[in-house]
């Protein structure tokens, strides 16, 4: 690493590929940290208000869990090119163009007053989410190669506790009954000052080969170590995405909590996660990333089958926290797993692996409504424990994990 005379700093990441700072590297971990916050906040202002949309458009479970496959249908059209974009114009200026568009795809939700609408309306906060996703994830495993420890975990929990926040500002503004295009353009304007203010604290990372290569499919299928990290990304994600999506309707629904409390469920699910993701680094350095996954995994399938066998608020909400600890460090290992792979660029490696894993959020969500439909919410629940325990296995199967 050396020092030009400008005062920035051109240093060598992992893979080798050049990354020029003009901050130091608490500053850089501070404004990934509040780009990782503000998407959080985002995703729970459209999380914590589903019980509303099914509320008020008259819904079902199947027919909610149809609207929802909407969003990640989204994502998925953009891994075909997101990673050629990031790879290409850098993940901060991705960042800087993609943040504000999620922001503003937010309030377009708002104005969604038939399924068909809402549905259109998902998909492209999926298309927009993905875009910045992808960026976002890309410069945060520069960001943890810079700063020189393993911290991509803490990333995570910056969106978690943004998610906790997002999910608080719905209780208390559904509370005060505020209306939602109100409601998500106060978070949007939130997000694009903060677009401003942060984006200047970026890594200038250039993910492209320091030498030429063989051009390559325009999408090129993962493989080895690639393909087990995604069936556990893919695993680990169907199990948020659960929470993420039927959480509050467990609660109001199973537990039996009026409609303005029913958040209760998913704020504890977010509380635990966020608290797993920023003690994610210590409990990295004392398990290992194998056995904490591992641990991670049984971890899941024990809270999930407490929330399901005993419904009542107590053991639902300590389930829910458990889970929401389970699933906390998986998906940012295996991003820092993948993204130091040296032998794909971190970009296409990141979505390789969430390629597959976003797969748990296309069908995730559809299969828990239609399962509801068919028998009960907790059933269908129960069938998700079962992801817990996959985790655990595949990872023994993975010997390049320490």
């Amino acid at each position: 690493m050396e020092e030009s005379t400008q005062g920035q700093e051109i240093l060598l990441n992992q893979e080798n590929k050049p990354v020029i700072a003009q901050s130091s590297p608490k500053q850089v971990r501070l404004a990934i940290s509040a780009f990782y916050f503000m998407q959080g906040v985002c995703f729970a202002s459209w999380a914590s208000r589903i019980p509303t949309f099914k509320a008020s458009m008259g819904l079902n479970d199947a027919e909610l869990g149809s609207i929802l496959f909407a969003l990640p249908a989204g994502q998925i059209i953009t891994m075909f090119f997101s990673a050629k974009l990031t790879t290409h114009f850098g993940s901060k200026k991705m960042l800087r163009a993609t943040a504000p568009l999620y922001a503003i795809a937010l309030t377009f939700l708002a104005l969604a007053s038939t399924g068909w609408q809402l549905a259109a309306f998902l998909v492209l906060f999926g298309i927009t989410g993905n875009l910045c996703n992808i960026a976002l994830n890309t410069q945060g495993v520069a960001g943890e190669n810079y700063y020189g420890k393993p911290i991509m975990s803490s990333f995570h929990g910056a969106w978690s506790i943004g998610n906790l926040t997002g999910a608080l500002i719905a209780l208390g503004l559904v509370n005060l009954k505020l209306g939602m295009y109100t409601h998500f353009w106060i978070v949007a304007l939130i997000s694009l000052t903060n677009v401003v203010f942060s984006s200047k604290k970026l890594l200038d990372h250039n993910s492209k080969p320091d030498v030429p290569v063989e051009k390559t499919k325009f999408f090129t299928m993962p493989q080895g170590i690639l393909v087990l990290l995604g069936v556990i990304a893919f695993c680990s994600m169907a199990t948020e995405g659960t929470m993420f999506d039927w959480s509050a309707i467990y609660f109001e629904d199973v537990v039996k909590l009026p409609h303005n409390k029913a958040i209760i469920g998913y704020a504890s699910f977010m509380f635990m996660m966020a608290s797993g993701r920023f003690l994610g680094v210590y409990l990295i350095g004392k398990f290992g990333r194998k056995n904490l996954l591992q641990i991670s995994g049984a971890i899941i399938s024990i809270g999930m089958a407490l929330a399901v066998i005993f419904p009542n608020i107590i053991v639902a909400i300590f389930g829910f926290m458990l889970i929401g600890l389970g699933v906390s460090s998986i998906v940012p290992m295996v991003y820092s797993i993948a993204g130091n792979n040296k032998k794909v660029p971190a970009g296409k490696a990141i979505t390789m692996v969430s390629s597959i894993g976003y797969f748990a959020f296309l069908f995730g969500p559809p299969l828990i409504g239609y399962v509801s439909q068919l028998s009960s919410l907790r059933y269908s629940f129960g069938i998700i424990s079962v992801f817990g325990l996959l985790i655990t296995f595949l990872v023994t199967k993975i010997k390049a994990i320490n």
